[in-house]
């Protein structure tokens, strides 16, 4: 019995160890496998690259459906039983595939996502800072599949995850979910390495760390130096979004955000009809588990305004 018990653990154990490389059944990573501290200092040094200027971004190794040139080489093939292979570890018709995917060519399921974006317009414009587990991200991307979107995660183990995450999606579903995408990096040093002035129309910062100690409130992600550059970032006219449950958080991001002369708070009317602002509260882990305690969030809007 005893031996038979301890076969059966070993079982099960190599079954978690498999699914924690390849996923549970559905195909998706399990997040067990990949927690972290829920935040990270940001003014400590990081080991991790960062381009030089937006220029120096290859957004073909996020989007390679939407960026044919460096693309075609990026793109991850689905599992396919075809047993002929081509460089890069591609079958032939799956390397056939990501070459109608690259050139905006249907591949039998209709229109490609890529047929919605405009060549002068394949730029990424929503960027969520702190992206967590890429709930956001993964909402957003059917409500706008002709916008290109980038999470900004810091830590290293969860934005794993999310990379994870969104391959499995896309192969779960061909030809979505192309447009999302993750960067490990920190968003307070180094977002004006990857966006171009004016380029984003939308910026969110959900459920961002308090710092509560008064020394700490330098590295919060809201503040009226680092509103400048988020200015600097967005498109006359782009929306940042930010949530929290924590008070005196809220009344300080609210105070930086109204003493910037380049941000202006949305109207009531028009955050109420804005489809967006609902997923502020439903679509992180944070949001759900504040729904789940029946916590109270703050919430606010701003939008980008001529100098």
């Amino acid at each position: 019995m005893a031996e038979a018990a301890c076969a059966n653990s070993m079982k099960r154990s190599s079954a978690d160890s498999e699914q924690s490389l390849g996923g549970g059944k559905s195909g998706l990573p399990r997040k067990r496998f990949y927690r972290a501290r829920a935040h990270s200092n940001p003014l400590s040094d990081s080991h991790f690259p960062v381009p030089v200027s937006p220029d120096h971004v290859d957004w073909a190794e996020h989007f390679p459906v939407f960026f044919k040139s460096r693309g075609k080489e990026m793109a991850r093939c689905p599992e396919s039983s075809s047993g002929d292979q081509v460089p890069g570890g591609c079958s032939v018709e799956d390397a056939g595939m990501v070459d109608r995917l690259a050139e905006g060519i249907p591949d039998g399921s209709g229109v490609t996502q890529s047929d919605r974006i405009e060549e002068e317009d394949r730029q990424v414009r929503f960027a969520d800072v702190g992206c967590g587990f890429g709930g956001l991200l993964v909402k957003l991307s059917p409500m706008f599949p002709g916008t290109l979107m980038i999470g900004m995660e810091l830590r290293d183990k969860v934005s794993e995850y999310v990379k994870e995450r969104i391959l499995a999606l896309r192969k779960e579903s061909p030809g979505q979910y192309e447009n999302i995408s993750i960067i490990r990096t920190n968003a307070m040093k180094y977002l004006p390495n990857y966006f171009r002035k004016g380029s984003l129309q939308k910026m969110f910062f959900l459920f961002p760390d308090p710092h509560f100690k008064e020394k700490n409130h330098r590295r919060r992600i809201i503040s009226v130096p680092l509103l400048a550059e988020y200015a600097y970032a967005m498109a006359v006219g782009g929306i940042l979004y930010t949530i929290t449950d924590v008070p005196e958080l809220a009344d300080w991001m609210k105070k930086c955000l109204d003493m910037h002369p380049l941000f202006e708070e949305m109207p009531a009317l028009e955050q109420e009809s804005d489809p967006v602002v609902e997923l502020l509260k439903t679509a992180t882990e944070e949001g759900k588990k504040v729904l789940r305690n029946n916590g109270k969030s703050f919430q606010f809007a701003y939008r980008r305004v001529h100098s």
